[in-house]
């Protein structure tokens, strides 16, 4: 049974839990940047894609719980986020989407499903929009697909110990590891004015997707997950319980079991 944290108390001390020991584990070079990966288990694939300031570590209770239903888990740390570096040009999702392919490539992985959070679960959409041969469905967490989706920014105690645990985080792994401040203003700024997909853009999203959002989230309208679950054809909308824009870490056991059973339907 693994413990609830629903202030986010022990993310901020520890982290989430360790990943486990990678079968496979490395950099991709892609457009200018070092994309950094690894890959647990076998079966059918799924790419874990993180939030924005985060990395794949924040993926720590949920790759046990797949590898263990006969998965094949991949993790990776987004471009100038984690191991991963960037060039000095500004950041974009659909960057973010062509970084996902490069490392599928390098995998041998002609599909997956795709779990994003946050950041994350825009950039998978865009791949599934971009590349739907490749992507055998979303389970979109605690995301928007344009500016309008978002609530007016308040901090909050559980905010602040996230943003502590990712600053810690980037010092400890990245290479540009004093730069933390500028990267937190560059990936606000992507945040701010993208994505920016219309209704109709929606309406030709031809894979399976799940939009999820958590009934406290403190970054996502309601009304904005509403929205996407009747644009995208055939999208089923989930709503969490009890949890925010964090629970993967706050409740990791309930987000599993939604997340398998999402996998199971594809």
């Amino acid at each position: 049974m693994i413990e609830t944290d629903d202030e986010l108390a022990t993310f901020e001390v520890k982290g989430a839990a360790p990943l486990p020991t990678a079968a496979r584990a490395g950099f991709v070079e892609n457009d200018g940047a070092r994309i950094w990966y690894a890959s647990y288990g076998s079966g059918p694939a799924v790419i874990l894609l993180h939030g924005g300031l985060g990395n794949a570590g924040n993926w720590g209770y949920q790759v046990p719980a797949l590898v263990e239903s006969g998965r094949h888990v991949v993790v990776i740390d987004s471009r100038g986020h984690g191991r991963s570096t960037r060039d000095a040009r500004p950041f974009h999702y659909a960057q973010m989407a062509d970084d996902v392919l490069a490392v599928m490539d390098r995998l041998a992985l002609a599909n997956a499903a795709l779990v994003g959070w946050s950041d994350g679960a825009c950039t998978a959409l865009i791949l599934a929009d971009k590349r739907p041969e490749r992507v055998s469905g979303v389970f979109f967490f605690a995301c928007n697909m344009d500016p309008s989706g978002t609530l007016e920014f308040k901090p909050t105690p559980v905010i602040d110990r996230c943003f502590s645990r990712h600053r810690k985080d980037y010092q400890a792994l990245s290479a540009t590891s004093d730069a933390f401040d500028g990267f937190v203003a560059d990936v606000s700024k992507m945040m701010a004015c993208e994505p920016n997909y219309t209704a109709a853009d929606l309406a030709g999203i031809k894979v399976p997707v799940a939009v999820v959002l958590g009934e406290n989230d403190e970054f996502i309208k309601r009304e904005h997950a509403d929205y996407l679950a009747r644009s995208i054809p055939d999208a089923e909308l989930i709503l969490l319980p009890e949890v925010s824009h964090f629970a993967p870490l706050q409740r990791p056991e309930h987000f599993n079991r939604e997340v398998l059973a999402f996998l199971d339907r594809l």
